[in-house]
């Protein structure tokens, strides 16, 4: 039997948490590991500059718990982009990479997701996309020496809205420490169909961001109020011969639910419900309720 890992972002759950209270909290609702949020935010950027002992600390908490941390939603780019005609904001950006890159190795993670902006609060050019090459193939040298992957993500704005984007620029870096991490809520805002577009990227997807989405909107959607096809893109997955880690991305502030616990852990449900549809052989991971009956009748396998 093998397991689906299925992780929660971070922002999922109330900021005011500890990170051993953080991870508890995402292994009492089912999941396997957190996504840890780099953003614009100084505070959360300055874990990166986190001294031996917090790191320590963290990596404690994940010892404590059980609950990993595999991936880095890399969003601080936004602020200083990889791309940016500035060769100042350039050059922060790739430090930023590079810091997310150590702290990866050092704490265990296991994927860097770089957003796929060259630039946001720019204008996009030729400049800037050339930019983001350079940028990503400093970054690839940094991530083979530290052995950690690099999951290039399709976002919202045109230069990399959909996979054939994304896979024209893996192509170019051409490196096995770069591969892709969509985000098949953000392929449904921007019009894609995300099972035609799972089917282009076969083997070269470390993992997946789960969310619904709308038009153009791509955050704070339910899942089902959305126009994502949760189970043909599942389908499609498996279809690929997909076998990797699966990321919830919803927001604490967005709940419908009071209670962040409960939210959090119906959208792990949900995740365990189209897993088991698309694997059935899959064993889910997580808490024991989520857990699929066997066939006797017996005590979940």
């Amino acid at each position: 039997m093998f397991k689906m890992p299925v992780g929660l972002y971070e922002k999922a759950l109330p900021a005011s948490l500890s990170w051993e209270e953080r991870l508890a909290a995402a292994g009492q609702a089912g999941y396997d590991f957190v996504d840890i949020s780099i953003d614009e935010s100084d505070e959360r950027m300055a874990r990166l500059d986190w001294p031996a002992s917090e790191r320590a600390a963290l990596r404690h908490s994940i010892e404590n718990t059980g609950v990993k941390i595999m991936t880095m939603v890399l969003s601080s780019h936004r602020k200083y982009p990889l791309g940016s005609h500035s060769p100042e904001l350039r050059r922060q950006g790739q430090e930023i990479l590079r810091k997310a890159i150590d702290f990866a190795g050092d704490i265990g993670l296991r994927v860097v997701q770089v957003m796929g902006y060259d630039v946001f609060y720019e204008t996009s050019d030729e400049e800037t996309g050339a930019n983001f090459l350079d940028s990503l193939q400093l970054s690839v040298n940094w991530a083979g020496q530290a052995g950690v992957m690099l999951g290039l993500e399709n976002l919202d704005t045109p230069f990399v809205e959909n996979l054939s984007k994304a896979l024209a620029i893996t192509r170019k870096i051409d490196s096995p420490w770069l591969q892709l991490y969509p985000d098949i809520g953000n392929l449904a805002a921007a019009g894609c169909y995300p099972p035609d577009e799972i089917a282009l990227a076969k083997r070269q997807i470390l993992g997946i961001h789960v969310k619904d989405a709308l038009p153009r909107i791509i955050r704070g959607v339910p899942f089902g109020e959305g126009i994502v096809p949760f189970q043909e893109t599942f389908q499609a997955l498996a279809q690929t011969g997909f076998w990797g880690i699966l990321g919830v991305e919803i927001w604490g502030d967005r709940h419908a639910d009071p209670d962040p616990i409960a939210s959090v852990a119906a959208a792990r449900r949900f995740v365990n419900d189209l897993v088991l549809e698309a694997w059935p052989d899959a064993r889910p991971f997580g808490c024991p309720e989520l857990e699929k009956p066997s066939q006797t009748g017996d005590a979940p396998i």
